[in-house]
């Protein structure tokens, strides 16, 4: 009997520790940290290449930048991204994430992350605004913009080899100290065209007025309000549908696009003769404009070319097309604007011409 009620209490035992040990794996796999090198790779490395030699993104493991950027540099980074720039900012990810990203940033230096005091650098404005014309303008935009194009690929329209950020850009901004920006301009960056001032004639109080006129972009708007857009422009039409269709051929041939073609909204959705004969899309395309537009931007591709909705019901006709004005906004990339205000234009003139 107590060898029987031994064996028991052995297995007992023996069923605890199992258990016990199990749930410790579980606990050690759910607080283990974040893949720093998986996440880099699904987050950013289609910007900034897997590498990070840079591509549409800049050129994140360059010396001369990983070493003199901090990690918290590099963490409100991804968190702000940068508005109007491209570059997203990721607030869904947890601190845990973000600070593996920023671990793995840092293996492609063999140097601890620098740090920086969070003073503010004392200068004088007025000095730094025209040092800034002389000096930066050229390269980083008369109002501290940053250069055209995107980082370092030369698949579209660029100004220089490696783009110029936006200083002017509350992400960096909100990201970069008062020092961080000072020794940049001390030691320039190594690989790209920014300059070491200490090598171009500058004293150490003219790159102190410098920063402070750097500082001083953060008081200035610096993004256009599109909240107030609409992402569809809907007009009624007075017109029967075929009418109206007629309407809009004839009004996109006056704004010197070529009509691509007309289908019905569901083909491919549903079979083949069972579409709805009263929603039809009208494909047309200025093929100026988009190469323009793709130049700026690769991603206007997903919209192009141009389309017209056109739907009746209840006896009501109404043309829907995509608002442009949108795009810039979605896409984060300011640079749009123009080209999206051009092409607002057009449209509403389109659509206009339609229904009078």
């Amino acid at each position: 009997m107590l060898m029987w009620v031994f064996k028991i209490n052995h297995v007992t035992l023996m069923i605890r520790l199992a258990s016990l040990l199990m749930l410790t794996l579980l606990c050690s796999v759910a607080l283990a940290a974040p893949d720093g090198a998986g996440l880099y790779k699904t987050q950013c490395s289609t910007c900034h290449g897997d590498n990070g030699s840079g591509g549409v993104g800049v050129p994140l493991s360059l010396p001369s930048f990983i070493d003199s950027v901090p990690d918290e540099y590099l963490e409100k980074t991804i968190r702000h991204g940068r508005p109007g720039r491209v570059m997203p900012s990721f607030s869904a990810l947890s601190d845990a994430q973000v600070n593996a990203i920023v671990q793995h940033l840092r293996s492609w230096s063999n140097k601890p992350a620098i740090q920086y005091d969070s003073a503010h650098v004392k200068g004088d404005v007025i000095k730094g605004k025209k040092l800034f014309a002389d000096r930066c303008a050229q390269c980083h935009g008369k109002d501290g913009k940053g250069g055209h194009g995107t980082g370092v690929t030369f698949s579209r329209k660029r100004d220089l080899p490696i783009i110029a950020p936006s200083l002017s850009n509350p992400g960096f901004l909100a990201s970069a100290t008062d020092a961080m920006i000072k020794n940049t301009l001390l030691h320039g960056r190594e690989g790209t065209p920014m300059l070491s001032a200490k090598n171009t004639g500058l004293s150490e109080n003219d790159i102190d007025d410098l920063v402070s006129y750097v500082r001083s972009f953060e008081n200035r708007p610096t993004l256009k309000d599109s909240q107030s857009e609409k992402p569809v422009i809907i007009m009624d039409s007075p017109y029967t549908l075929d009418e109206t269709v007629e309407n809009l051929k004839q009004a996109i041939a006056d704004k010197n696009f070529t009509l691509v073609r007309v289908e019905p909204f569901e083909r491919g959705l549903v079979e083949e003769g069972k579409e709805n004969k009263k929603q039809v899309v009208l494909h047309f395309c200025n093929f100026n404009f988009l190469f323009e537009a793709l130049a700026i931007d690769p991603r206007v591709g997903m919209f192009l070319p141009c389309r017209v909705t056109v739907i009746e019901h209840d006896g009501k006709v109404q043309l829907l097309t995509i608002n442009p004005k949108m795009l810039s906004k979605l896409f984060n990339n300011d640079e749009l604007d123009e080209a999206c205000e051009q092409m607002h234009g057009v449209y509403t003139g389109i659509l206009e011409d339609a229904v009078l």
